[in-house]
């Protein structure tokens, strides 16, 4: 049996060389007349550096079938199959690239569509590695990951309305009344979509929403899970692990931690956290 690479995109916030047997091949991201390679010429840091202090939001390509060729021959001639597991179809046309650049390999690339991003793309790569190690071929893991991701939750809390106010998404004059009231919209990953999943006041209530959706879900901790935060610190997810340890303590003895990238960061901008996790049912 052909060893199996998985490659995934930069919208997983996987970094390049993270995990063993994985490549990443990174988006675009635009801030003006400035184009950046996702991961490898700008890092996390350095994207919400320039979110900041920027006043228009930046852009994100999706990428092109050349860039996956380029990608999946370099495996096939190092004598692997392929598992491409990609954002979400309906938030970008980089599935439909990976589609067309997997044509050229016929039997020896198979492409998932995660129908998520940034976390929830992240623990769907990592089941595959595990089916991977389990013994799995390429056809059956990339069959696999498409069969378990309707299980995959992705929910975060946003600490400010001003990048959803920037990408148009809300009003200014909603905007303003939110951050008086210091509302914290609640927004997951809903087949294959980011939307809004309610509103929370103040971050204290904002961990409670997100501790109660896990409950509600029930998490699986056999399976791969991730926590997370855009923007250059931590406390906030620091906080939110504190709050909810009795949730996840019997089970594990720490949660990974991962970095949010442009592809979500963009939108929801600095200081928000998320969860990713598959639920014990659909």
């Amino acid at each position: 049996m052909a060893r199996i690479r998985i490659v995934t995109d930069s919208a997983s916030d996987i970094a390049q060389g993270q995990f063993p047997g994985v490549v990443v091949v990174p988006l675009a991201v635009t801030f003006g007349d400035a184009t950046f390679l996702d991961g490898v010429t700008l890092t996390h840091e350095q994207f919400y550096e320039r979110l900041i202090e920027s006043d228009e939001l930046p852009t994100t390509s999706m990428i092109s079938p050349g860039q996956f060729t380029e990608a999946f021959a370099e495996a096939v001639e190092a004598g692997e199959d392929v598992v491409a597991v990609v954002l979400s179809s309906k938030l970008s046309g980089t599935y439909e690239s990976a589609l067309i650049a997997a044509q050229q390999f016929p039997e020896r690339v198979h492409v998932a569509d995660t129908m998520n991003a940034t976390l929830g793309e992240r623990v769907l790569v990592e089941y595959a590695m595990r089916l991977r190690d389990e013994g799995l071929d390429a056809a059956a893991i990339a069959q696999e990951v498409e069969a378990q991701r309707d299980r995959v939750r992705t929910i975060g809390v946003l600490d400010t309305l001003e990048y959803l106010r920037k990408g148009g998404r809300i009003s200014g004059a909603a905007a303003t009344v939110g951050e008086l009231l210091s509302i914290k919209p609640v927004v997951w990953v809903d087949e294959g979509e980011v939307r809004q999943l309610g509103k929370a006041r103040g971050s204290k209530n904002g961990n409670n929403f997100l501790i109660q959706a896990c409950q509600k879900n029930g998490v699986d901790f056999t399976m791969p899970h991730c926590v997370g935060y855009s923007g250059l610190d931590d406390k906030f997810l620091a906080k939110y692990v504190k709050d909810s340890e009795p949730l996840w303590r019997v089970y594990v003895d720490e949660l990974p931690v991962s970095t949010i990238g442009a592809t979500i960061g963009t939108h929801v901008g600095p200081g928000a956290i998320a969860v990713a996790f598959f639920a014990r049912e659909r």
